[in-house]
């Protein structure tokens, strides 16, 4: 029979095998020429596709190679009548060509049920077991254990100097071998609940990819900080105020659960909804399925679980030179070095405290400790984050600070902390009446008024600016899309095979789960915020509208976290408003914020976690039972070191009280202290209102307001210049949101990384970036995880340092970047200048 191939088709004649879905034909020059086509295009040996043959390689340049040919995508033409039927094939296009013919549809890595993001269908797999067991007992006995450990390791080390964050990946590498150890020596007896029908087996079989998949959401809730522990700390460590323990550890759990009960109204729009892709889920993904899948390892290359285990080896290894030996190295910053006396020149120089011209890194935590991995953020995102960095840290900044804006000059240019006019540490018990814990307006006037570094004003006015930014942003660029599927609810549009999948093989959580939560955790907070002799000063009507913000915005900053890997905070809005409605209430306006803003970052955790399973095709019930359980276990671990550490440790959070050479320093939680004063004691009447030093930065908000309505309007004036529609306004403006505790050097390790990898790797070595990208940040994540814990349980817990030398202080030696240059203010340490 005569088929036509390619775009225009070529005529070829062709003998129909039935028994086979894969044909042959010769794919050179007369028959076909793909170079002549405009339909043809080579599929990915990273794709689904590709993995089903029977053996498969990969060319140079990242195509599935099969035989003595390509696999790739060609339009077919069928002769019926006088008619043409158009389908879609699959074929060699080498020697000879592989047909796979799907009539109206095509099949594979570009069939249209499969993902409309290119990154999700390079890494996601679109197959699904149902046979495995899932809620296992060792699901839950390696899971809490998981989630216990890792909240306590976090809020233990959390009050250190030497800061370690242990995130979940750890706990997911160690638990396969654990997991598989199981399954070798448990018995697989049956054995019956008492009193109940219900029965279990200590071993259901092998250890599987699901059971490890929930172990790890398990793992998730605990390596994620409990927000509240900030306000029990300030309260006790900094305030010097009495708290009921009851109360505080139904803080920690009602501020953690209160976003679980509105998440699921957005499920249909941030998990079901394959444009809602979350990228950071794709490294855990990349990960199982290199841990547990069975892969042929390429032609002179390596599979994805050996590049796991290399790359997680040279990470460990190197880590002990950042993390003991040589710590220095996580901040370069020459420019100090050459002029060790000029304090702009270390201004300008200095990555952690300054601009951070010239400042770099050796070290892979530096990259990836604030802004996340650099790997596994859209390179879209990067540039945006990137370009809002460099407009705000190069040109803004030096501009506000040595025009001395705002008296700039008098204090550091880049710091968190608070001063008086003199320039001097601000003395906030002056302005407390201690009894009533209230601001006192008197002593207020008669001391000063509270003034910031011009970066640290800048970044609240940017905050601003971020905020109106995502409303207008998300209203203009996904309005529509929102009302379109609020609109075809349950009409099953838009979803991706992986949607029907999970639709097709399980059942999705009853709606009435959501609503019970949010009734109980709702009732709990309301009697934490009253009751108790209301010591945290919040009325119910501020609890009521901190629910009511939370759940305002936890659909548009869910999409742009969805889609860029970056999340907008409600922190400093929150602040503002209640600082406003409820003034010179500083344990108030932390609750309130506490409330409003952590509501929302658990409901999009609850949510990210649910595309991991969907991805995973975990069942939608298990997920929100392990994730239920995990939140509660592990807010009441994180409650219970935290009290335990601020009960025991004498001095705790004060470096000049404490014994020479104490680790329990708090770095970080100064700077929740700090806010609670300007948001909760001088109230923002008297930082940002008509009372208050930086009233202008209100203009901020209609900045960010406007913003996207000019990209707006650039696309629709400049319809063919495609990456105008790529600025992200929300991104830009708040690319410094992660500072002033990033630095510099931070933000340019993390973009130098990210730009290569996701521009230069993605475009040139397309197929090598679809099979190792996530996997590589997976291996030095771990790497750094497990090293850092080794040194500090080996060496540090015992006051073992590495040799004392200029490279030993985690510092970058650029001292006078925290120094003030305006004429007559004294500071210890730094020059004066007349």
């Amino acid at each position: 029979m005569a088929i036509y191939l390619g775009t225009p088709p070529i005529e070829i004649l062709a003998v129909v095998d039935s028994g086979s879905d894969l044909s042959w034909t010769h794919c050179s020059t007369p028959l076909f020429d793909p170079s002549r086509s405009s339909s043809y295009k080579e599929i990915s040996c990273s794709s689904n596709s590709c993995w089903k043959l029977p053996k498969f390689g990969c060319t140079n340049n990242g195509s599935c190679m099969y035989s003595n040919g390509v696999l790739a995508a060609k339009t077919l033409f069928m002769m019926a009548s006088s008619n043409k039927k158009s389908c879609s094939l699959f074929k060699i296009s080498s020697a000879f060509s592989i047909v796979n013919i799907i009539c109206n549809t095509f099949f594979g890595a570009d069939d249209e049920n499969d993902s409309p993001i290119e990154q999700v269908r390079l890494t996601v797999s679109i197959t699904d077991d149902t046979t495995l067991p899932v809620l296992t007992f060792r699901t839950w006995f390696l899971g809490i254990i998981c989630c216990a450990l890792l909240a306590f390791a976090n809020q233990f080390f959390g009050y250190r100097q030497n800061y370690l964050y242990v995130s979940s990946l750890s706990a997911q590498i160690i638990v396969l071998p654990v997991g598989k150890l199981m399954a070798a020596t448990l018995p697989s007896k049956s054995i019956r609940v008492p009193m109940t029908k219900w029965s279990f087996s200590l071993n259901p079989g092998p250890f599987n990819l699901k059971e490890h998949v929930l172990i790890t959401i398990f793992a998730n809730s605990g390596s994620n900080s409990v927000y509240a522990i900030g306000i029990i700390t300030i309260v006790k460590a900094f305030y010097y105020r009495k708290l009921n323990p009851l109360a505080a550890m139904l803080l920690s759990q009602t501020t953690q659960l209160l976003g679980y009960g509105w998440a699921g109204l957005f499920r249909k729009f941030l998990v079901d909804s394959p444009y809602m892709w979350w990228p950071s889920n794709l490294v855990q993904v990349s990960l199982f399925r290199a841990l547990h899948e069975e892969e042929r390892r390429p032609k002179r290359g390596l599979t994805r679980l050996q590049f796991f285990v290399l790359v997680f080896t040279t990470s460990f290894c190197y880590y002990i030179v950042p993390n003991f030996l040589f710590p220095s190295i996580t901040a370069l910053s020459f420019i100090c070095w050459v002029w060790p006396k000029s304090v702009t020149a270390q201004q300008i120089g200095s990555g952690r405290n300054g601009l951070g011209i010239g400042s770099f890194a050796l070290d892979w935590g530096t990259a990836s400790s604030f802004l996340g991995s650099p790997l596994a953020t859209p390179g879209s995102a990067m540039i945006n984050v990137m370009v809002g960095f460099f407009l705000t840290l190069y040109v803004l900044i030096p501009i506000a600070y040595w025009t001395n804006s705002y008296e700039a000059k008098r204090f550091p240019i880049f710091s968190a902390d608070l001063f008086d006019a003199n320039g001097q540490s601000y003395n906030v018990t002056r302005i407390l009446n201690l009894k009533a814990f209230d601001f006192n307006e008197k002593a207020y006037d008669a001391y000063s008024k509270v003034n910031l570094s011009i970066f640290f004003v800048f970044t609240y006015g940017l905050s601003f600016a971020t905020l109106a930014a995502t409303i207008s942003h998300v209203a203009i660029f996904h309005g529509r899309t929102i009302w379109n599927q609020v609109m075809s609810a349950y009409k099953n549009k838009s979803e991706d095979i992986h949607t029907r999948l999970m639709k097709k093989n399980y059942a999705a959580v009853p709606q009435w789960w959501f609503y019970i939560i949010l009734t109980v955790v709702g009732a709990l907070s309301i009697f934490t915020c009253e009751g108790f002799g209301k010591q945290l000063q919040l009325p119910y009507w501020g609890l009521l509208l901190a629910g009511a913000i939370a759940l305002v915005f936890t659909l548009p900053i869910g999409i742009i976290q969805a889609t860029t890997n970056q999340q907008v905070g409600l922190n400093v809005i929150t602040e503002l408003i209640i600082g406003y409605l409820y003034p010179g209430k500083p344990l108030a306006n932390i609750a309130f914020k506490t409330y409003g803003h952590i509501s929302m970052t658990q409901a999009l955790m609850f949510l990210q976690d649910f595309k991991l399973g969907h991805y995973m095709k975990i069942p939608p019930k298990s997920m929100f039972l392990v994730q239920l359980v995990g939140t509660i276990i592990a807010s009441s671990v994180y409650f219970g070191t935290g009290w335990w550490l601020l009960t025991t440790v004498k001095h705790i959070c004060h470096p000049d009280l404490l014994p020479e050479g104490s680790p329990w320093t708090c770095p970080g939680d100064d700077v929740f202290y700090n806010a609670s004063v300007i948001w909760g004691v001088a109230g923002p009447l008297r930082m940002f209102g008509r009372l208050g030093l930086y009233a202008h930065m209100n203009w901020f908000f209609l900045i960010g307001l406007l913003s996207p309505l000019l990209v707006w309007a650039l696309s629709r004036m400049f319809p063919k210049v495609k990456w105008i529609t790529l600025i992200n306004m929300p991104i830009l403006l708040g690319a410094t949101g992660a500072m002033p505790q990033a630095g510099a050097v931070n933000y340019l390790c993390w973009g130098a990384i990210g730009i290569y990898f996701n521009f230069v790797v993605y475009r040139r070595y397309r197929g090598w970036w679809a099979r190792h990208n996530y996997v590589l940040s997976a291996g030095l994540d771990a790497g750094v995880a497990l090293m850092a814990i080794l040194c500090y349980f080996a060496l540090q817990i015992k006051n073992v340092t590495g040799v004392a030398w200029w490279g030993l202080p985690l510092d970058d030696h650029c001292p006078l970047a925290n120094c003030p240059t305006a004429p007559g203010i004294v500071v210890e340490g730094c020059p004066v200048f007349k």
